[in-house]
């Protein structure tokens, strides 16, 4: 089980790298104005979100794996289990919303500021903090 718990966290790391980065590249092709660097910026992304989809399943892969592994996580004291996987549903989400801002861009369509992805961005830390502290400190 702790090889499954090792290459979980690779995998979880890996994908928050690009969690991390992708926001950061729409960020720059709101602010963007010559084509050439538009045209840059969205090969970047697509790149990038391309090799962020396999990371995101290896992470739910061996996180299940671990889940069935040490039991489903039913009963007293594993409140923090359930809230950790809401959370994970949330990341989810979020990979697919800045899949759907690509598309935007890519498509000449986008309405999102700058100032409003600048915030978007701040999502993937604010949850990688609270899942860390649900995992280490399992609070109920």
């Amino acid at each position: 089980m702790l090889w499954i718990k090792a290459l979980h966290i690779v995998f979880i790391v890996s994908w928050f790298a690009g969690l991390f980065y992708l926001p950061r590249i729409l960020i720059n092709l709101a602010q963007e104005t010559e084509p050439v660097a538009t045209q840059r910026l969205l090969l970047m992304a697509r790149k990038l979100y391309r090799f962020m989809l396999p990371l995101a399943i290896g992470t739910i892969v061996f996180g299940a794996w671990l889940w069935l592994g040490y039991g489903i996580g039913k009963g007293p004291g594993n409140g923090w289990l359930h809230a950790k996987l809401f959370l994970v549903i949330l990341l989810i989400g979020y990979h697919h919303a800045t899949g759907s801002m690509l598309k935007k861009f890519e498509l000449g369509t986008n309405k999102r500021s700058h100032v409003w992805l600048r915030w978007f961005n701040e999502v993937p830390a604010i949850l990688l903090l609270a899942i860390v502290i649900l995992v280490v400190v399992k609070p109920f």
